[in-house]
């Protein structure tokens, strides 16, 4: 299971702003959530996750840092509380989660996840299965990867295969990421900065 160790500065250390202006997080502390009837279930002590490795590898390639690894079942209320712990970690700047997005009864992270959401990003969703239209076709209306702003924390719900979450995590949500952390916690870096003043 991919996770490094490196220490993570404190989030007014790492905040910048891009070549345009605008404010940005980087690197993130990135929280990975894996959804799955199979490998959630506790019956391997570290079961594979081939997708969240895969998330996690072209993050911390990014120069990211993983500072969370959850796996849980199709479970509404696991899901949204495993995601909600990792919105209350002040070392998570990104939540990605896997799995789950389908259409079958017991698909129900983007249910469960997007009621955590203060804003929702629908954008995302439309970038992604665009993007996805040369493999997969008329599939992409399976989908139902989704992301919004919780807690001001950007968080991006993907489907379960490698090749989904390789194609969003390195098309999408490596480029977006760290000035979306960034515009959505502005105001609480301006409220940081009228106090020093």
């Amino acid at each position: 299971m991919i996770q490094n160790d490196r220490e993570l500065p404190p989030v007014a250390d790492r905040r910048t702003t891009d070549t345009d202006g605008h404010d940005c997080i980087d690197p993130l502390g990135v929280a990975i959530v894996t959804v799955s009837s199979s490998r959630g279930d506790g019956v391997e002590k570290t079961p594979p996750d081939p997708s969240g490795d895969a998330i996690a590898g072209i993050l911390v390639e990014a120069g990211h840092v993983v500072t969370s690894r959850r796996m849980v079942p199709d479970d509404y209320v696991r899901i949204k509380t495993t995601v909600s712990e990792c919105l209350d970690r002040p070392d998570v700047d990104l939540v990605v989660t896997t799995g789950g997005t389908g259409v079958t009864i017991d698909d129900v992270t983007p249910d469960a996840v997007s009621e955590l959401f203060d804003r929702e990003l629908p954008g995302f969703g439309e970038a992604f299965r665009w993007l996805s239209w040369e493999e997969v076709r008329t599939r992409i209306v399976s989908t139902r990867a989704t992301a919004g702003i919780a807690r001001d924390v950007p968080v991006f719900v993907l489907p379960g295969s490698v090749n989904a979450v390789e194609l969003a995590t390195a098309e999408i949500i490596s480029e977006e990421a760290p000035h979306l952390a960034g515009l959505a916690t502005r105001h609480a870096n301006e409220n940081v900065d009228s106090e020093q003043h």
